[in-house]
């Protein structure tokens, strides 16, 4: 079965209006004849939302029970069974009530879309998974509920609902969106202009980005080269000189002036060991960038401003930085420069700024681009002196009469001057050239090629001598340093992805991409398979371009092992290029073990909780539950008893014992429940404004009357929590404090507003708790110091901390002024925060909606 589309509202805040878009949206299916219905819509009381409900069918909701209330979510069954050509489902992060077929909603989703069902949903920006830090930092309010980002980068088709601050303000102040009751605390906190401006350009940007992958996509499936500036992307040339972060904080400058602007700096390591880069230099810089909001990246290229334009036309670049050359006037002979060239062969498509800083003239910079290992303007001046310079010398020595000792140091300079410009063959044909016009010019008998004299036979031979051996010279001098530099370049870039992969510093992925950025490739992936007949598999892959399913249709594979490879696409490698591809190959295998030994790693890791939780639950079944269930079974035993005539006092203590023995065991077996309830996850607490005096009091029940001072003011804002979760916290701690405060000087539970927190405080005059021991008390199953078994498994302060935390709350515990231990229970006030934005909290009528 053909799997659904999905279709997704995306919106930056509650009450833009994506609701009221996605119902105006299956209206329009519905005239057109499309099977549409609705699976789960929540208007809010929103009237205008509620109206476009009228028309449409509804599949009814499930009802469930939790905590004595009753909830409606979609019922994942009806609609699987009615199964409609489209499903709308609202709130796409909204986290189900325990006992539904799913945790979150977008898995239910997903399972409409396996069954071929098409689906319209809606979500704000604040619910993507890798924005939550940051949401939080903006709002100051962090979302429960989240949603993972790559489920909704699948989305076939992403909306954006937007609405000004200005205009959703308004909307919030005529009531459109919440409560008239809740209308001013929203407005002077989450819905403040800054925090919806803000999360609007995170709503613009993230779908900017995903705009920017379909174009990525299509660019590669259509093997578009031309430069298409939708957006700019400025690279910056570095070279490893301190003018890096001039030029870097220029490009950043002009990246700022654009919308959307993006900078990518590039160091490129050339392999003739001309331009030595500083690895301090370049650290400096690679910071700096980043800091900036740019990329930093390393490509290893032979021709700088040829893999300087390749890289720029790779990433779609619409400008490129460079800085003025630093070499000196006189190193212009050798050629214009990168700088020069670049601009050359830029195109129309890329402009080329030339930036200008303190470093100009001051040092060789970048020289000229090599095609061979002396260079193509040192050999193009090494042929031009080999045979020009012998011909200008024999003019000019035609003139003059030097003699033939003078004629032929004359020649042999020239020849070593070819020979050092050019190298072997330029050398080698002035050699010849010159020793042919000696010949003719000036060794008797003269204008003939003959030679009379033996002697001058010799001076020729060993005129000829000399110059291959300069020119020899000069080009094994050329290849060692050619190699060294190769091998310079190469140990830089694999110490330092050994030393990243080492210290567990890079992904797969990152990987990946590097390998793909250091030979300038399109794509790399490291593909793997179980045996010699079965199919290969991706393990990872980082770039653009067509997906690979064999190693034999990428352009360049490297074996590792027998069923692991690496392929490349984009162009075919250079042989001396795959030994420093084979160490990438091998550091990418690597990784991915690391990866799976981390993976299983955290599996065992689970595993050892679990069996730790497991033996404490036994060894408090084995004791502490037995202990109270023995004294109970010894009281009935006795009650039961036809040998003893107990008393009316007797019997009374008997049934007493009991009753306190099945408390405790109550107690003992709610603490174990509630643990793990807490490690499962399973703890959902729902949260509502109540007063923290309704609460306290009825925590202390447990505890003798006169053990507990209570001063709880009236005048206490209200706070956000789960009754049920806050009473038995409390609850724990108050039992905890009694427990080890001294005799005589009973707990005080204290209240206190600070700031736009409530703190509720339990003091005891205990024996106190050292700095060091103050968090491993919290930990599940531990009891402070020498405590009896009778003292209970070590449950209490673990559970409190847990609910604690699940409302939103902080739990620690602090030194009490004079001896003892104080635990500090922090809560959030009501008015601190509007209600949480909740997935899919939208109003009607759109005023301006942005098509993906």
């Amino acid at each position: 079965m053909a799997r659904g589309k999905l279709r997704i509202y995306l919106g930056a805040a509650p009450g833009v209006g994506k609701t009221y878009a996605m119902l105006s949206e299956a209206h329009r299916r519905v005239e057109r004849g499309t099977d549409c219905v609705v699976g789960f819509v929540e208007h809010h009381g929103r009237p205008r939302t509620e109206v476009m409900l009228h028309g449409l069918e509804q599949v009814p909701r499930r009802q469930l029970e939790y905590r004595d209330a009753v909830f409606g979510e979609m019922d994942v069954d009806a609609v699987l069974r009615r199964a409609p050509a489209v499903a709308l489902v609202d709130e796409l992060a909204h986290t189900n009530i325990p006992g539904s077929r799913n945790a979150k909603r977008w898995q239910d989703v997903e399972e409409l879309l396996a069954a071929g069902i098409d689906v319209v949903s809606t979500v704000n920006i604040q619910h993507l998974e890798s924005l939550g830090d940051v949401v939080e930092s903006i709002t100051g309010v962090r979302q429960r509920e989240t949603v993972p980002d790559e489920v909704v980068r699948r989305a076939d088709q992403i909306e954006l609902v937007d609405m000004s601050p200005q205009a959703l303000r308004r909307r919030m102040a005529h009531g459109n969106i919440y409560q008239p009751d809740k209308v001013d605390a929203a407005l002077s906190n989450y819905f403040r202009p800054g925090n919806l401006t803000a999360l609007r350009e995170l709503a613009l940007l993230w779908v900017a980005d995903r705009v920017d992958e379909y174009l990525n996509e299509y660019r590669s499936e259509h093997r578009v080269s031309r430069i298409w500036g939708s957006r700019e992307r400025i690279v910056v040339g570095l070279t490893g000189g301190p003018e890096g972060r001039t030029l870097i904080r220029r490009a950043a400058r002009l990246a700022e002036k654009g919308a959307g602007g993006e900078v990518l700096a590039v160091y490129i390591a050339r392999s003739d060991g001309l331009t030595s880069a500083s690895p301090k230099e370049l650290a400096v810089q690679r910071t700096l960038v980043e800091d900036l909001g740019g990329t930093f990246h390393h490509v290893v290229g032979d021709d700088i401003p040829a893999a300087l334009l390749a890289f720029a036309r790779g990433v779609n670049a619409t400008q490129i930085v460079l800085g003025s050359s630093r070499r000196k006037v006189w190193q212009y002979v050798f050629g214009p420069g990168v700088g020069a060239t670049v601009a050359r062969d830029s195109g129309p498509d890329l402009d080329v700024h030339i930036v200008t800083h303190e470093e100009v003239a001051k040092g060789r910079g970048l020289p000229v681009a090599r095609g061979a290992r002396l260079g193509r303007a040192r050999i193009i001046w090494g042929w031009a002196v080999g045979l020009v310079g012998p011909a200008v010398l024999a003019v000019l020595l035609n003139t003059i009469e030097l003699g033939l000792a003078n004629d032929m140091l004359l020649f042999l300079a020239v020849t070593v001057a070819a020979a050092l410009l050019g190298g072997l063959l330029p050398a080698l044909a002035s050699a010849a050239f010159g020793s042919l016009l000696l010949n003719y010019f000036y060794t008797p008998p003269l204008h003939r090629l003959t030679i009379a004299d033996p002697k001058n036979i010799v001076a020729i031979a060993i005129f000829f001598g000399v110059g291959m051996s300069v020119a020899s010279v000069v080009d094994l001098a050329a290849r060692r340093t050619h190699q060294a530099a190769r091998l310079r370049a190469e140990s830089e870039i694999l110490s330092f992805l050994a030393g990243n992969v080492l210290r567990g510093e890079t992904s797969l992925e990152e990987l990946l991409e590097r390998v793909r950025e250091t030979f300038a490739m399109e794509s790399a992936a490291l593909l793997e398979r179980a045996g010699d007949v079965e199919p290969w598999t991706c393990a990872g892959r980082a770039g653009f371009g067509r997906a690979l399913e064999r190693p034999e249709d990428a352009d360049v594979d490297m074996p590792v092992g027998d069923h692991m490879a690496l392929a490349l696409t984009g162009r075919v490698l250079p042989a001396e290029d795959r030994r420093v591809l084979a160490a990438f190959a091998a550091q990418a295998a690597v990784v991915l073990d690391r990866r799976r030994l981390q993976e299983e790693a955290d599996q065992a890791r689970t595993l050892a909780e679990g069996n730790r939780i497991r033996t404490a639950l036994l060894a408090a079944v084995s004791h502490d539950l037995r202990t109270p269930l023995a004294g109970i079974k010894a009281a009935v035993s006795s009650l039961r008893s036809d040998d003893v005539a107990w008393s009316e006092e007797d019997r009374a203590e008997l049934l007493k014992g009991i009753e306190e023995g099945a408390d405790r065991l109550d107690h003992l077996v709610g603490n174990l429940l509630d643990m793990s309830r807490l490690q499962t996850g399973t703890v959902t607490p729902l949260i509502r404004e109540i007063d923290v005096d309704e609460v306290v009091p009825m925590a202390l029940g447990g505890v003798p009357e006169d053990s507990v001072e209570l001063d709880v003011p009236e005048t206490l804002p209200m706070v956000e929590v789960d009754p049920g979760l806050l009473e038995r916290s409390v609850a724990n701690l108050v039992e905890n404090a009694v427990k080890y405060s001294t005799r005589g000087r009973p707990v005080l539970v204290s209240a206190s507003a600070i700031a736009d927190r409530v703190e509720v405080r339990v003091v005891d005059r205990g024996p106190g708790v050292p700095d060091e021991a103050k968090d491993r008390i919290f930990e599940p199953f531990q009891r402070y110091g020498d405590a009896p078994r009778g003292a209970g498994v070590g449950l209490g302060l673990a559970v409190a901390r847990g609910f604690a935390e699940a409302m939103g709350g902080t739990l620690n515990a602090e030194d009490t002024p004079g001896g003892g231990l104080t635990m500090v229970l922090s809560l959030r006030a009501a008015g601190s925060r509007p209600e949480s934005p909740g997935a899919g909290r939208d109003l009607a009528e759109p005023e301006r909606q942005t098509t993906l």
